[in-house]
């Protein structure tokens, strides 16, 4: 889902709504998506999310207040959104904006099964990342 594929619709409009935190797209196709922010950046492709291969992923909470304080253009195939925690490493390419927006409930209620799993709720702040303990010499 990361590279622009040739049957994905291209966006006729991409429009961030600050106050109701989602990014609308519109595409070709016809179809109009309202992305939360919350859930880009809880899916968002970058490795630090995502991990370097299957199992690596690393679940992210306490993001249901993030804002997008900044959306760049890649080339004419995706885009770069700056988050308001200081994320800024994932691109969206158009595909997986489409995904994104047309699995929305089957993503939610797999963030909500994997927050179960993991005892955590959406709102409970992000752990440190292994190996960053202070004083560990």
């Amino acid at each position: 889902m990361a590279g622009l594929t040739p049957d994905t619709p291209q966006p006729t409009a991409v429009t961030v709504h600050q106050q109701s935190r989602v990014l609308e797209v519109g595409f070709a196709d016809g179809n109009k998506f309202r992305i939360p922010f919350e859930l880009m950046r809880v899916y968002s492709p970058s490795a630090e999310v995502q991990g370097h291969g299957p199992g690596q992923e690393v679940l992210q909470t306490g993001k249901r207040e993030v804002e997008v304080v900044a959306l760049e253009p890649v080339g004419n195939y995706a885009v770069l959104p700056m988050f308001s925690d200081g994320h800024n490493t994932g691109i969206y390419s158009w595909d997986y904006l489409y995904f994104l927006g047309s699995q929305q409930a089957q993503l939610w209620q797999q963030y909500e099964e994997r927050l179960g799993a993991a005892g955590l709720s959406r709102d409970a702040p992000m752990a440190a990342p292994a190996g960053s303990a202070c004083g560990s010499h």
